[in-house]
């Protein structure tokens, strides 16, 4: 039982790297048609400055705003520079991404090396807490605490301010938000930033949780885009179940059956799509 429920916090800590990648990354997809496959690039590359950051100043709580902040702007030029080119052709659109994320993954690889880096957390955090038998790191616990504030944070932004309604109706109808004479390309440009920007800071943590490594923008990219198959496009409530499906399926799986993590994982994804096809909280709309 103690094993099974540190397996669990592990999970959940894992679901909240998760969310944070794949939030930002639904809403892209739902709102804009984009599969933006420079999504776990620009997690890895985050990652990365974050590492970069850490050694050259010591200050995790700089490094944390600076990943984020450089992959915004990254996000921003990657919009507005090139995508808006192109905006309306899904092949151009994924084909350029595509082609960004070698870039990046490359230059990553010039810069950083091929060997598995890790993005050390603060003192205090590399302590531990006792749960009753279950003595677990406080910094797993932290990004678990993190990520629970951010999604409560992006819920309010979504329901209770105009421009989440405007986000929520672009994902419905874009076609009508068109109509209505909103400032679509402004708000294509917002979501891209703040996806970019969850995906930099999800690239912190998960780089201490998870070591960042040559390929591992790849990995976290299929289980993210698990993550909204299951969940549906453009909905953040789908970004949330489908994390926690993710993150626990996967973890119980790599611990208890290696061999077949893989089928534990994409398994539940296609009962859902046979059963669902928009997935538990899509829009038959999508």
């Amino acid at each position: 039982m103690t094993e099974f429920l540190t397996q669990t916090l592990n999970g959940l800590s894992f679901a909240g790297v998760l969310f944070l990648l794949s939030s930002g990354f639904t809403l892209i997809f739902g709102l804009m048609r984009i599969v933006n496959m420079a999504h776990g690039a620009t997690y890895l590359v985050g990652g990365y400055v974050a590492y970069s950051v850490l050694a050259a100043t010591g200050s995790y709580l700089l490094a944390i705003i600076a990943a984020p902040v450089a992959m915004a702007v990254l996000g921003l030029l990657l919009e507005r520079v090139l995508l808006q080119r192109i905006r309306g052709l899904p092949e151009p659109e994924l084909l350029l991404t595509m082609g960004v994320a070698f870039v990046m993954t490359d230059l990553a690889l010039g810069i950083w090396g091929g060997d598995p880096l890790t993005v050390q957390s603060p003192g205090f955090l590399r302590s531990s807490l006792h749960l009753g038998s279950i003595t677990y790191p406080i910094d797993r616990l932290a990004i678990f605490g993190l990520a629970v504030l951010i999604g409560v944070a992006l819920y309010y932004v979504l329901v209770r301010t105009r421009t989440g309604a405007i986000i929520r109706a672009g994902v419905d109808d874009r076609e009508m938000v068109s109509a209505l004479g909103i400032n679509v390309g402004r708000v294509f440009t917002i979501v891209f930033v703040a996806g970019a920007l969850l995906a930099g800071l999800a690239g912190v943590l998960g780089g201490g949780l998870l070591t960042l490594y040559p390929g591992g923008d790849s990995d976290i990219l299929a289980l993210s885009v698990v993550v909204v198959i299951i969940g549906g496009l453009g909905k953040l409530e789908g970004a949330i179940v489908g994390s926690f499906v993710v993150g626990l399926l996967n973890n119980y799986a790599n611990a208890y059956f290696p061999e077949f993590a893989y089928f534990s994982l994409f398994a539940p994804m296609i009962v859902v799509l046979l059963w669902r096809p928009q997935g538990l909280f899509g829009s038959a709309a999508v």
